[in-house]
């Protein structure tokens, strides 16, 4: 964090227990970079600096907090002092924060929340992970379609310090049926007696409880909103999903993906916070995979063993074929999975698609082999046929892997797998494959071998 100087003296202050210059201190500076902070303290250091915090200051903190800060400070409360801390923060918060958390813990700090508190957490552990409803808060600012400017604007002095956002508010109905929604800017230039029906904008862009998380993203980037409301099946209102919430979902997601892309299977901590044996349970079952994939790699060379003894050069050139190929279908799958991401592809584009990568890898594939050609006739003294077989080959490498690499995403995505399994490693190894069938073959079409 950029506060070197605010650390400084926030250290002196914490070492020479000045605790009210501390509180004052801290008082002033951001949530998020006094959790921050507090991250590089020791444990006993944490927990002195959060009782030092005013108790609506410190539930705020909490939330920025990382998972081990938070259970080292739970663990160090009573079970009231621990409930307090629940009651102060926002619904998806706490829900956050439980779900990391034993049973038994959560059982007990549920038992001493406020009544308020626990329906509105139990409400939002309902629905499924990774859901809209799962990551939604229920406190925002609704009203009656007939109240006034002026009893709206009231209302929102009475519940808007406990409201995650206050810029828009939600209208609904007598059923709590969502039908429109007004900014707060909105309200503040009408008159008092203006009916809040007159004022809504009633075509409302919502998401469902049950919609992916992903998805709630990209309904974010599409329409430029902070917040956005959730509705059930019957269009109710029951809460609401604002921007913060999506960036770390955004976080989250794009995380997963490189994981998954990298053939490691993905985890909730960070780096720095996993042990050895986490990391090595992460990427093991990948890597033990893909070496036994790879073994067809071994058998195809064996199965032209005799053919490479009669042209001994053709073995050189096996790495760079492989690596070419390998590296092709990783440009291509990750431009494709990218894509699939964003909402820009999708399965009625296939052809499109296809057609334009063939073109792409006949491109790129001529290129490689004529500088290669070069490369051959030049520098490695081959023989005309010797290259011609390498060259061949690149190109049809080239093209193979490109294609491998944008229909293996798509398909995944079909049979309901996440794309990015299919990427660099996975193609990798059936390229490699590919390209040493069709190597061997051109070797003995082209030399007779």
């Amino acid at each position: 964090m950029e506060m070197n100087k605010e650390s400084m003296e926030l250290r002196e202050f914490l070492d020479g227990r000045q605790y009210t210059k501390l509180r004052q201190f801290l008082a002033e500076l951001n949530d998020a970079d006094i959790a921050a902070f507090m991250e590089e303290l020791e444990e006993e250091e944490i927990l002195k600096v959060f009782r030092i915090l005013p108790k609506d200051l410190a539930a705020d903190v909490f939330s920025y907090l990382e998972v081990e800060s938070q259970h080292t400070i739970i663990r160090s409360l009573s079970d009231r002092e621990a409930a307090g801390v629940i009651d102060n923060l926002m619904a998806d918060d706490a829900v956050d924060f439980l779900e990391e958390m034993p049973a038994n813990v959560v059982d007990k700090l549920l038992a001493n929340a406020r009544p308020d508190t626990r329906q509105a957490i139990n409400q939002l552990l309902r629905y499924p992970e990774d859901s809209a409803g799962s990551i939604m808060t229920v406190e925002y600012v609704s009203f009656k379609e007939n109240m006034t400017v002026e009893q709206a604007i009231q209302h929102i002095r009475e519940v808007g310090l406990d409201s995650e956002t206050i810029n828009i508010c939600y209208v609904l109905d007598t059923q709590r049926k969502l039908v429109g929604t007004v900014a707060l800017r909105y309200l503040l230039l009408s008159g008092g007696g203006e009916i809040i029906g007159d004022l809504m904008h009633e075509n409302v862009i919502a998401i469902n409880t049950l919609m992916d998380q992903e998805q709630a993203a990209a309904q974010f980037k599409k329409y430029d909103f902070t917040a956005m409301p959730v509705v059930d099946n019957e269009n109710r209102l029951v809460g609401i999903i604002t921007v913060d919430d999506i960036v770390d979902i955004i976080e989250e997601e794009t995380t997963e993906d490189m994981e998954k892309m990298a053939a490691i299977v993905p985890g909730d901590r960070p780096y720095m916070k996993s042990s050895v044996w986490e990391t090595y349970r992460k990427r093991i079952p990948w890597l033990l995979l893909l070496m036994v994939s790879a073994a067809f790699t071994g058998a195809i060379i064996s199965s032209f063993e005799s053919a490479l003894s009669v042209c001994a050069a053709l073995i050189a050139f096996i790495p760079m074929l492989m690596d070419t190929g390998g590296n092709a279908g990783g440009q291509a799958s990750v431009t494709i999975i990218r894509g699939l991401s964003l909402g820009e592809i999708g399965y009625r584009d296939m052809t499109r698609v296809v057609w334009k990568e063939i073109r792409v890898a006949v491109l790129c594939g001529m290129t490689l082999a004529a500088a290669n050609f070069a490369k051959l006739m030049l520098f490695d003294r081959v023989g005309v046929y010797v290259a011609l077989t390498v060259c061949l080959t690149l190109v049809a490498a080239v093209v193979m892997a490109m294609l491998v690499g944008c229909l293996l995403p798509v398909g995944a995505k079909r049979l309901g797998f996440d794309p990015a399994v299919m990427a660099s490693p996975f193609i990798t190894t059936i390229v490699d494959a590919l390209s040493l069938l069709v190597y061997f073959r051109f070797a003995s079409w082209i030399l007779g071998i």
